[in-house]
């Protein structure tokens, strides 16, 4: 083991502050897991902080959010001149310990002398950040972990504006974490007076759900004989989702084994909308009511996950760049119909994402921007430009099922886009057309895109050091032939350099902060990314093929990984 890891690991073992329970734990681990559990502090990745919960330097527990929660207090006090007043937003999900990791935040910022807003009970990520502009508070904090699996909790946390902090604000934060005691030994500082914790009204709920039923741009259509299934997979969203359904006149069938929260999401097989087995209890109910469209949720409500039926009765599942595409081509053609699409739009996504978005915004006349990997850098562009007066959004989305249709709220807002996916679905289905069939027909303009993602887990200090010999590779040798095709371009977002192979031009990559990541384009439109996971231990690999034929994409991009790994010298 690393030194760092028995360091801390003995550090944990002696301490009186340590459970006796923890203790027990402690002394039950393996190797293995004490090299997870104790090789690094837990950091700060794409979607805030996350990790396994127990004890460890690397886990989520009550020392590890202490050490944080007091750093933000801190913060606001630097540099939020009213922060006591204005305070911060708490909001958390279904999840072990998550009411009471959140009811710790409170108290914590409460002796600092920093008032907090709570929620009564769950609720979804989307509407923490409503919550933040609505009560105009200065910071939010979200307590999940996402669509990890049952073992999993995170921290997430918002500015201002009700956008999760991106670098500029994250990295104030981090250097005063790290100025602080270690999370066995910190303490809270004490404010003069108390702060106010104040339980949420049910005004944020209620405005909230009015401002997302007022988003659809055809709530006329004709809603009989249209079957919806809808599960929220035992998370945050299940109570605002029906309410929405009801009020806008859609017959919706949740499963019902899936709508109370439980942390041992015991319903499910997965609880994140990217794994098939997410469908196999709603598949069950669509083919026993014959319904037209499933949707789903993710735990803390800013994901969809989407599944049609299709000519054969079958249920076909829907990726997040493919639901994306369709409900962008839907509303840019029905805003363009209508006069209402803007003619200085723009449309947000990352740098993994399909190309197709960019390929039917640029049809519609509207601008891309293309951020790093995370919806925070979205919101933080939509605040830019509304302090700039435009661009107009129309449209943001990443390809791991989340988008953002209309910016009340400033991170993925999974009612509101349940509520326009069966908008769209509905509008095909009186047309003959399922979403299948749409999205092919997408492809008959742009070509067929189909996008696969790879994952390669590797954990602890080893895991680690093999992930950062992979992108070293890909970072500093550069592939020129990828699968027997010319890379045409190389895009490397740790030294923001962008080059062209055949002219050997290098240019710089503005207007984005340092990112890992790797973009290789082939000369055959095909795409792949490279960048480590921000909320898990493993690496991702974004393979996208452009082809005529649809039935050969899937293999294309098995047989271009494949290759991939062999090029990069991978050894698993």
């Amino acid at each position: 083991m690393e030194a760092k890891t028995i360091e801390n690991y003995n550090r944990w073992l002696a301490s009186d502050k340590v459970s006796k329970e923890d203790k027990e734990i402690l002394k039950a681990m393996d190797d293995e897991t004490k090299d997870a559990a104790f090789f690094k502090d837990i950091e700060f990745g794409t979607g805030g902080l996350r990790g396994i919960l127990g004890p460890g330097t690397n886990r989520m527990n009550y020392f590890t959010i202490k050490r944080v929660v007091v750093a933000l207090g801190i913060y606001l006090k630097e540099f939020h001149q009213h922060a006591r007043e204005k305070g911060v937003a708490i909001s958390h999900d279904n999840r072990h310990f998550s009411r009471e990791f959140a009811l710790e935040c409170s108290d914590i910022l409460n002796q600092m002398g920093i008032k907090t807003y709570l929620f009564d009970s769950l609720r979804p990520t989307p509407e923490l950040s409503y919550a933040v502009r609505y009560k105009k508070c200065d910071a939010g904090i979200m307590i999940t972990a996402s669509h990890n699996p049952k073992e999993y909790n995170g921290f997430k946390v918002y500015d201002e504006t009700g956008c999760q902090m991106t670098p500029t604000k994250i990295d104030p934060l981090i250097r005063i974490i790290n100025k602080l005691p270690n999370e066995l030994e910190v303490e809270t500082p004490q404010g003069n007076i108390r702060g106010e914790q104040v339980i949420l009204e049910k005004e944020v709920d209620d405005t909230y759900v009015k401002l997302v039923e007022s988003i659809q741009e055809n709530k006329d259509l004709d809603k009989t004989n249209f079957r919806i299934v809808y599960t929220p997979n035992h998370g945050t969203s299940y109570v605002n989702a029906m309410r929405v359904f009801k009020d806008c006149g859609y017959d919706v069938y949740p499963v019902e084994s899936q709508v109370k929260p439980d942390p041992d999401f015991s319903g499910t097989l997965s609880p994140n909308p990217e794994d098939p087995r997410s469908f196999i209890e709603p598949i069950k109910l669509a083919k026993e009511i014959d319904a037209d469209l499933i949707c789903m949720t993710d735990p803390d409500g800013d994901r969809v996950g989407l599944a049609c039926k299709t000519k054969k009765g079958e249920y076909a599942l829907l990726t997040g760049n493919e639901s994306a595409a369709i409900l962008m081509d839907y509303l840019f053609s029905e805003r363009k119909k209508k006069g209402t699409l803007s003619k200085d739009g723009i449309m947000f996504n990352t740098v993994v994402t399909s190309e197709l978005g960019k390929e039917i915004a640029t049809h519609y006349g509207l601008k891309t921007e293309q951020v790093l990997t995370g919806f925070k850098y979205i919101g933080d562009r939509i605040n830019y430009y509304e302090i700039h007066n435009g661009p107009t959004y129309e449209f943001g989305y990443e390809e791991s099922y989340g988008c953002l249709p209309k910016p009340f709220v400033r991170d993925k807002d999974g009612i509101q886009a349940i509520l326009l996916y069966c908008e769209m679905a509905l509008f095909y289905h009186r047309q003959g057309l399922n979403l299948v069939e749409v999205y092919n027909n997408l492809g008959k303009t742009y070509g067929y895109h189909k996008n696969k993602i790879y994952n390669i887990y590797l954990e602890g200090s080893k895991g680690t050091q093999k992930m950062q010999e992979i992108m070293n590779r890909a970072i500093f040798d550069p592939l020129t032939i990828i699968a027997g095709k010319d890379v045409t371009k190389f895009e490397d977002y740790f030294n923001k350099k962008r080059y062209y192979t055949a002219s050997k031009m290098i240019e710089e990559i503005s207007g984005l902060p340092v990112g890992d990541l790797v973009k290789y384009y082939l000369s055959d439109r095909t795409t792949i990314c490279i960048r480590p996971s921000g909320t898990e231990p493993k690496i991702k690999f974004y393979i996208e093929v452009v082809v005529d034929d649809h039935t050969i994409a899937e293999k294309r991009c098995d047989e271009i990984y494949k290759e991939l790994l062999k090029d990069l010298e991978v050894n698993l």
